[in-house]
């Protein structure tokens, strides 16, 4: 089953073109990683099939409906985990049940269930400061992922943690996806991080962009080992692809790091 399906979408604010008759698929279960030049759209993307925006051309389908925010069907987890310094990890956590109606008592019960295999657990009643980078992010994963939606977007959740905490929070997210099979949509500036972690590569052009390559990652998930020929050998693809997108472009910059 098709999760996600984007046909010929294009976005326009005025006179400036961010997206132009980009296609895009993400079966159900499946990984996928938007990387792109900076600047060439992929936050206006998410903000599409989140239905926080509507395209300018062509649709965003979610399980074969039109996107939009009552729809039910996206969470979507920016880039800043955006937790509330006065409320405790397990009151951030409820926020979006909240939100959406739930009793917070029933909110609690909901969130708190899944805190021990976030690795959260005894943390319940601390406050945002007193957590790492590492659990930050873990916590704001967790009110994404209780709302129980079918897609998940990850907006660069990983790109303000220092290099350390961030490879381990990679193995951490492709470890709980195995276990859950959520489908997920992640954008990444992080070549290696994508290969890590994804089924499928779209790789997006400068502005206004279009998809100029999927590259899937035939390579077992329990075994991805960075070092690896094959793994290298993907890892150059998406960089060719990166590059060569670039080239062809009149403006934009590649702003990308192999890991």
């Amino acid at each position: 089953m098709t999760a996600l399906r984007i046909e010929g979408v294009s976005k326009s604010y005025g006179s400036l073109d961010v997206l132009r008759d980009l296609e895009l698929s993400v079966r159900e279960g499946e990984f996928a990683a938007v990387i792109g030049p900076s600047g060439s759209g992929k936050s206006t993307l998410f903000n599409l099939v989140s239905g926080l925006d509507r395209p300018t051309g062509g649709r965003v389908l979610v399980e074969g409906e039109p996107a939009g925010v009552t729809s039910g069907k996206v969470a979507y987890m920016p880039q800043k985990d955006l937790l509330f310094p006065w409320r405790t990890v397990l009151d951030n956590t409820t926020l979006g049940l909240e939100a959406q109606g739930v009793r917070r008592k029933r909110a609690r019960a909901q969130a708190d269930a899944l805190f021990a295999e976030f690795g959260l657990d005894g943390f319940q009643r601390a406050y945002p400061a007193q957590l790492s980078g590492g659990m930050r992010q873990r916590a704001a994963l967790l009110r994404t992922v209780v709302l129980g939606r079918p897609v998940l977007l990850l907006d660069e959740p990983f790109g303000a943690l220092d290099s350390l905490t961030r490879a381990e929070m990679q193995l951490w997210l492709a470890g709980m996806w195995r276990r859950h099979r959520w489908t997920v949509v992640l954008v990444t500036h992080d070549i290696r991080e994508a290969v890590l972690l994804a089924d499928t590569v779209h790789v997006l052009s400068p502005r206004p962009a279009t998809v100029v390559d999927r590259i899937d990652v035939r390579l077992p998930h329990e075994e991805r080992d960075v070092a690896a020929p094959e793994f290298t050998a993907v890892e150059r693809r998406i960089l060719d692809a990166l590059r060569g997108a670039t080239a062809d472009a009149t403006t934009g910059t590649t702003e990308v790091t192999a890991g």
